[in-house]
């Protein structure tokens, strides 16, 4: 049978394949949608033209997980080519137009011609959970940190000196901020009331929260226009990031009952500053099988800790920073690093 590649261009509602022979030359192309029986119906269509020697794909996950799944479980073999990569391959191809069809051609061909290209396997149900649950942490986290700085900002509006003297990423002081939030109320609570309000909601250092809060208070006395709906927003904000760090505390909790789970777990948390989380993000980087890597040398270059040359001439051990590895593998070892 005739040797073929395809190349899939990956959207969010549909996809666009290409099927190239051994030189080069189109023999389908093809837009279809995100569902399985469209994408069985092409990968018959693919199968009749000849042989697949291999299948290139933008997406290693997420909108992708469908095709990749479908093409997986029919024995296909499929290579990841980043989307940067099609980008700056797209530059040696000829037209300077941009379509889903050209990129999916591209795709196609650089799976035939490329013999450096990542190969995507069946990933274990354990390592596809770690993956859903550190990108849903990282979302909640970026969730909690833009509801602080938007809490900042409207408290430092109407009450500067308390947003001075609060650390917003402790649960005492978005307690306080949930009953009082506007310096003539704190003055008129006292700090004896006041410490008493927070004990009853077993805040921690509560004498010492309440001392601070009436002292910022006692400094200001001048009521800021706008100040009784700020307060308003200020609670409201206090109440939304204290609701995520719940949510982030049961996502921690998943993620290590998870990352205990897994056959490397042990080895990964033996790693200097690597705990559960830094451990779990390890393995949703990596796909937790190292024998992906041909080598340690591999494994660092993907992470971004290997420096790339730079020679030319006579110039030789010019040495930079890479630009092309995974962002999420990198933090994983600077985190640990300044852990």
């Amino acid at each position: 049978m005739t040797a073929i590649w395809a190349g899939i261009d990956a959207g969010k509602t549909h996809r666009h394949c290409v099927v190239i022979d051994d030189t080069g030359k189109r023999l389908l192309s093809r837009r279809v949608a995100n569902d399985e029986t469209e994408l069985l119906k092409l990968l018959g269509d693919v199968l009749d033209l000849g042989e697949v020697t291999a299948w290139g794909i933008d997406l290693a996950d997420g909108g992708a997980g469908l095709v990749i799944a479908v093409l997986l479980n029919h024995g296909q073999h499929l290579l990841y080519i980043p989307g940067r990569a099609v980008n700056r391959a797209s530059e040696g191809y000829r037209g300077d137009g941009k379509t889903d069809a050209k990129d999916a051609a591209i795709i196609a061909d650089q799976a035939r011609v490329r013999r450096d290209l990542m190969p995507l396997r069946t990933g274990d149900e354990l390592v596809t959970e770690l993956k859903v649950l550190t990108s849903r942490r990282r979302d909640l986290a970026d969730d909690r940190t833009r509801a602080i700085n938007r809490l900042r900002g409207h408290l430092t509006g109407i009450f500067p000196g308390l947003e001075r003297e609060l650390d917003l990423g402790n649960a005492g002081p978005l307690v306080l901020l949930t009953g009082y939030q506007t310096p003539a109320a704190i003055r008129r609570t006292g700090v004896k009331r006041l410490a008493t309000w927070l004990r009853n909601r077993k805040v921690r250092g509560a004498d010492q929260l309440a001392a601070a809060a009436v002292q910022a208070a006692e400094k200001q006395h001048t009521a800021v226009p706008g100040e009784k709906i700020t307060a308003q927003v200020v609670h409201s904000l206090a109440k939304e990031v204290m609701a995520l760090n719940e949510k982030i505390a049961e996502t921690d909790k998943l993620i290590e009952g998870r990352f205990r789970q897994h056959r490397h777990a042990e080895v990964i948390a033996s790693m200097p500053g690597i705990g559960p989380l830094l451990g779990a993000e390890f393995i949703a980087a990596t796909g937790g099988d190292m024998d992906a890597f041909d080598s340690a040398d591999r494994l660092a270059g993907f992470a971004g800790v290997a420096p790339a040359a730079r020679d030319s001439g006579k110039i030789s051990g010019n040495l930079h920073r890479p630009k092309r590895y995974s962002r999420r593998l990198q933090r994983v070892f600077y985190t640990s690093a300044l852990i």
